[in-house]
């Protein structure tokens, strides 16, 4: 045992290194990204995604079989999977070219649809239950609500680099919006209810169910899991469901609500969850049916993108 805990200690400083150079690289990127326009950070970000496209084969081939799912058929699913991977590259560039000083500018060339259901739920004082696919800058959502006068209080993964957690939180929290990290704890939950309590909004992207934990739905003709949270946190909290969907749209953005995902009046809670995580699967379905190629989905997220050899 002994033993084993030597040899550990030689790599423990280099591990802080290397932590350190990749959190001054993504910082000096960043900084490099934040002096271009708006246009030129996402035209950067785009020839970025098609190099990505280029080079990383995992990445590209598991792009390839979500768009083949989303299409019906493999015909068009290799033009597909590089147009994911090009939006993919615009979404990660227009993320570190924001500031908080530019989100008057981003929402100036951003509409909305459905703006009405989101104040009318704000008006019902329970906070509101944001549900998200990963499409396009679904992270515009957030300063939308906050201009309506909604807080908003978002979940971000918990990256193994602590410096690059902690400046992403500090960017978004400069942007209006607060960060809690999904750290897999009751805390999260706890604060989650918290923020609802205090007629805030909840945003999560909802449609990648990384641990496998969640709640089985049939998602694009087969069976996958998504997080149980959003329908969860609405039923606890009697706070609106709503499904919102963000698209790239020219050079702005589009964003979608959706009707809120009613709370079943009948059956336990277990199905209550179970019958809501299915309506909001659908929803996301009619979102990435509208726009494929801004679906940002390139890991495994089905039982058989790992099967399948």
């Amino acid at each position: 045992m002994a033993h084993s805990d030597h040899a550990l200690l030689p790599h423990l400083p280099f591990l802080g290194v290397k932590q350190s150079i990749s959190y001054l690289a993504l910082r000096v990127g960043a900084g490099f990204i934040g002096l271009l326009t708006e246009r030129g950070a996402q035209r950067l970000g785009s020839v970025l995604g098609l190099l990505w496209h280029r080079f990383d084969r995992s990445r590209r081939m598991m792009a390839r079989r979500h768009m083949a799912r989303v299409l019906g058929s493999d015909e068009n699913a290799e033009a597909a999977a590089r147009d994911v991977l090009k939006s993919y590259g615009r979404y990660w560039a227009e993320a570190l070219w924001i500031r908080a000083s530019r989100i008057p500018e981003l929402l100036e060339g951003t509409t909305v649809e459905g703006l009405e259901m989101v104040i009318a739920a704000r008006d019902e004082g329970n906070g509101i239950v944001f549900a998200l696919p990963h499409m396009g800058n679904w992270e515009i959502a957030a300063p939308l609500a906050v201009r309506e006068g909604i807080p908003v209080v978002a979940v971000a993964e918990d990256l193994p680099n602590r410096r690059i957690t902690d400046w992403f939180t500090r960017m978004r929290a400069e942007c209006g919006i607060e960060i809690v990290l999904a750290t897999g704890s009751a805390h999260v939950m706890r604060s989650l209810e918290a923020a609802l309590s205090a007629n805030k909004a909840v945003a999560l992207p909802s449609d990648r169910d990384l641990k496998g934990r969640g709640v089985e739905v049939n998602f694009f003709g087969e069976k996958t899991t998504m997080p149980a949270g959003p329908a969860t946190l609405a039923i606890r909290n009697s706070a609106p469901l709503i499904p919102v969907g963000s698209f790239f749209d020219g050079d702005g953005h589009h964003v979608v609500v959706h009707p809120r995902i009613p709370i079943p009046e009948q059956g336990s809670r277990v199905e209550k969850v179970a019958a809501m995580t299915q309506d909001l699967a659908s929803h996301f379905e009619k979102f990435i049916r509208e726009a494929p190629e801004q679906w940002h989905l390139v890991v495994a997220n089905w039982p058989s993108d790992t099967e399948d050899s």
